[in-house]
């Protein structure tokens, strides 16, 4: 069955954002941010615990050191740079859930960090790497595409495990990436969003913004906990994926 996930604890000091404990009752992954984008160390114990309340899995979702844009933007590194930031954010987050008795099983990276990763092999390869070396098996999530089986195919020279990830409140483009925030019709409204989760149930595809229909075999669906639209429609995704 398809699991559904989001990304949370991304408020930072006296800033909020996302609906946390409202998306955190309907959800089976937690992506919490470690610091870097958004999150503190206040944010991320609240989060946790808030996990642990509702039996939530937890996933470390480390990004780009850039809290004013949060995360968003790209950030020119190294691939020893991405992989010691990686492993920071991850024993960041892994370290507090662990003195709570509490496990982070997989890694998702944020914003900026993801798209890069998809985008550029580069980054894609210090970003399994960084995963792939932590003291603990961790499994690394990442966007279902058309490569898919050829970044399962690297993942697996690292002996890493992939979870294929789609996306409920946003659009994709014709090459099975997702359309840029800066375009409108980006993100989906309510009823596009619980469309696009009945057409990936029913038929395993989506439909792109010229009408192409993609298949995409998932293991995990995103709604992001700063859409609201996207929190409130949580309950009837879920019961799409469960019926």
């Amino acid at each position: 069955m398809i699991k559904l996930n989001c990304d949370l604890g991304e408020s930072f000091g006296s800033w909020e954002k996302g609906l946390d404990e409202l998306a955190m009752q309907d959800i089976d992954q937690a992506n919490i941010a470690c610091g870097f984008h958004a999150g503190d160390p206040l944010v991320m114990f609240k989060t946790l615990l808030l996990a642990k309340k509702n039996k939530v899995e937890v996933g470390a979702h480390p990004g780009y050191p850039d809290l004013v844009g949060f995360g968003r933007r790209s950030i020119k590194c190294s691939a020893q740079e991405i992989e010691s930031m990686m492993i920071y954010q991850i024993s960041a987050i892994d370290g507090m859930a662990k003195s709570m008795d509490i496990n982070v099983e997989y890694v998702k990276p944020h914003g900026a960090l993801y798209n890069d990763m998809m985008a550029d092999k580069t980054t894609r390869l210090a970003v399994m790497k960084a995963t792939a070396s932590y003291h603990k098996p961790l499994k690394l999530m990442i966007q279902a595409t058309a490569d898919y089986k050829t970044h399962q195919d690297e993942a697996k020279q690292l002996g890493l495990t992939l979870l294929a990830e789609g996306f409920a409140d946003r659009r994709y483009d014709d090459t099975g990436r997702l359309l840029s925030r800066n375009e409108v019709g980006a993100v989906l409204n309510q009823e596009q969003m619980l469309e696009q989760v009945n057409q990936l149930k029913e038929t395993g595809t989506i439909t792109t913004t010229s009408g192409l229909r993609l298949p995409l075999a998932l293991d995990s669906l995103c709604v992001h906990g700063d859409n609201i639209a996207g929190v409130e429609a949580i309950k009837a995704i879920r019961q799409i994926l469960q019926g």
